[in-house]
């Protein structure tokens, strides 16, 4: 079966995005991702017309929450206002016809007690309404973090799976964030799925930094620091479809797209 492969591009006209680069996907925020505004489809004609787009050009739509959500903090300021943006983005991703929302998993402060973070995230999951799916993405950075390690990612799961529709809730494997959060790529999906039981996307990127480093900085193939042959083997292993979130624009991405299609088959 041919790979499922796209890249993350301009949210304006994501289908001409996907053509650009050969791709059958598109990933995209919707509005502002620094931002607590909630989402503003901006292709013209608005959310009916791209998922009518969409379905017209066989082009599949992920969209990714903004990055200030985090909705394991133990600051009410920062938790209240993530899980009213999550709910928002995740209504807006079902009138668009997307086949998930992305959301970063969250971390807490260097002292602050994680138990209480992983309960945060049971309680936003028993309150959304979740006419999309949800897809948890894991990290790179920060030594409390909700899905650094994979021990984390196992309270999360165990956390979540108490919640209403915690069963529903997939997962997204980023091959940068997981090298550089300290995690074997050669065993990584195998554990990951023995833990959530799923991989419903797969975030394919190399990474500029080293193993461990905790750095969340991604880069084309072949420019990083990962093994290529072991990425390659990470996607076929994860059977799901891919977003490069690499630099270049449409270049860029479409020798990234190629890259990989060319080694999976």
């Amino acid at each position: 079966m041919a790979l499922h492969i796209g890249a993350h591009v301009d949210q304006e006209d994501p289908i001409a995005e996907a053509t650009a680069r050969g791709a059958t996907l598109s990933q995209f925020f919707l509005g502002d991702p620094q931002s607590y505004k909630g989402p503003v489809v901006r292709y013209p004609g608005g959310a009916e017309a791209l998922s009518a787009a969409a379905a017209a050009a066989s082009i599949d739509l992920y969209v990714h929450a903004p990055y200030p959500i985090n909705v394991a903090s133990l600051n009410n300021r920062i938790r209240i206002p993530g899980r009213k943006l999550l709910q928002q983005h995740l209504i807006a991703a079902a009138q668009i016809g997307a086949k998930g929302l992305i959301v970063h998993a969250g971390h807490l402060g260097k002292d602050e007690d994680p138990a209480t973070g992983f309960d945060n995230w049971r309680k936003c999951v028993d309150g959304l309404e979740m006419p999309a799916p949800l897809l948890i993405e894991n990290t790179a950075g920060g030594e409390n973090a909700m899905a650094r390690r994979l021990e984390a990612i196992a309270r999360l799961w165990d956390a979540i799976g108490q919640a209403n529709g915690g069963d529903t809730v997939g997962f997204c494997l980023d091959t940068c964030h997981a090298f550089a959060g300290g995690n074997d790529l050669t065993t990584v999906v195998d554990r990951v799925r023995g833990i959530t039981g799923r991989i419903d996307l797969v975030h394919a990127n190399d990474s500029r930094d080293a193993f461990d480093s905790g750095a969340d900085r991604h880069t084309n193939f072949g420019s990083g620091t990962l093994d290529g042959d072991q990425v390659v083997a990470l996607v076929r292993a994860a059977a799901a479809p891919v977003v490069c979130e690499t630099p270049g624009g449409v270049a860029g991405q479409r020798a990234d797209i190629d890259w990989l299609r060319s080694r999976t088959g």
